[in-house]
């Protein structure tokens, strides 16, 4: 006979489980310093210092340089927390035993994966709007598509955050940081997130197909220009379910 204080042993349901684990990926993350300095301080300082060098350097950039530089800087952000951070944080946290144990949990591999990007969507929401309020006060007056540009956010922050996963679980922790940080320095000065794709010569239709350059032409396109880049979203999706698939075949807990 089951009396009031019977216990029910079992996992939580799959949504409380991500949603726990999307809470404390994002706390972790807000509390670490190399991480804010990735999510705000480096996107800030490549808007500011990009409209510098707009004003003393042609850049090619046609309009206002503020115009075109925003919507990439957000990309940017998007990008570092999404890839970079994730990828490292997740890298030391195998390192560490901390990934093992939450493999022996009732969490499964596809719940940690939406639990981490689900913390990715509450740490991005900090940096569009940071980057959104510096920009505005640097002359920045978006022509917004919201369908574009919620697109682009969230296909993106798939996209990379599951590529970062990948890379977080196939190699050591060491490895990891290392290949993570010259991935985005290359990405960032040489894969069309910042500036448009078109600006890098006859390399442009490549760019146009990596994660990046379809994360920064989706943003241009989206807050720049007003209407929505279904190539790139196209892009992104796919990048997002080659990431996704390689996650759940090749990620290891420890």
């Amino acid at each position: 006979m089951n009396g009031t204080f019977s216990p029910a042993p079992g996992g939580a349901p799959l949504l409380s489980q991500v949603r726990a684990q999307a809470r404390m990926e994002a706390l972790l993350m807000l509390r670490n310093g190399e991480q804010l300095l990735l999510a705000v301080v480096i996107p800030l300082v490549v808007l500011v210092g990009g409209l510098y060098a707009a004003e003393r350097v042609d850049l090619g950039i046609d309009g206002k340089p503020i115009d075109v530089l925003a919507p990439g800087v957000l990309a940017l952000a998007i990008m570092s927390t999404a890839f970079t951070s994730v990828a490292i944080a997740t890298g030391f946290e195998r390192r560490y035993g901390l990934i093992k144990r939450l493999g022996a949990s009732p969490l499964p591999r596809h719940g940690l994966l939406l639990g981490k990007v689900a913390a990715l969507v509450l740490v991005e929401l900090l940096q569009v709007v940071v980057v959104c309020v510096a920009a505005g006060l640097l002359g920045w007056r978006p022509d917004v598509s919201v369908l574009g540009a919620v697109a682009t956010w969230l296909l993106g922050t798939a996209a990379f955050g599951a590529l970062g996963l990948f890379l977080a679980g196939v190699l050591r922790a060491e490895a990891t940081l290392a290949l993570a940080n010259l991935v985005y320095l290359l990405l960032m000065v040489a894969g069309g997130v910042v500036v448009p794709a078109d600006q890098y010569g006859p390399a442009r239709d490549v760019i146009a197909l990596l994660p990046s350059g379809a994360l920064g032409e989706g943003m241009r396109a989206a807050l720049g220009q007003g209407h929505v880049d279904w190539s790139a979203l196209l892009v992104l999706a796919c990048w997002s379910l080659i990431g996704g698939v390689l996650t759940a075949r090749t990620f290891r807990w420890e």
